[in-house]
């Protein structure tokens, strides 16, 4: 199965926490911060949404920051990924 955005929608795969701090202390997974970073797995068409014309400005691998409550999580064959609109997209990561 795959899942399939309409719209101006985007599907991300959030990138896990990283386990260890800088200086090499390991955190346990309550103590983790939940990135907002994610790569874009699909991009919906874009198109016309609520008259606005939206042109898709993010691809399929590229590395973005998305809105702390941004989305809606769905889980799909044991992975779970997150699906939001365009504008819920703040930055793309080069």
């Amino acid at each position: 199965m795959k899942l399939v955005p309409l719209a101006d929608r985007v599907v991300l795969k959030q990138i896990e926490a990283e386990e260890t701090t800088k200086s090499g202390i390991v955190l346990p997974g309550s103590a983790q911060e939940k990135p907002q970073m994610a790569t874009v797995i699909e991009v919906g068409p874009g198109g016309n949404v609520d008259g606005k014309e939206i042109k898709m400005e993010v691809a399929v691998g590229d590395k973005v920051i998305y809105s702390q409550y941004a989305g809606t999580k769905a889980k799909l064959e044991g992975t779970e990924y997150i699906i939001v609109r365009q504008s819920d997209i703040l930055a793309v990561v080069k």
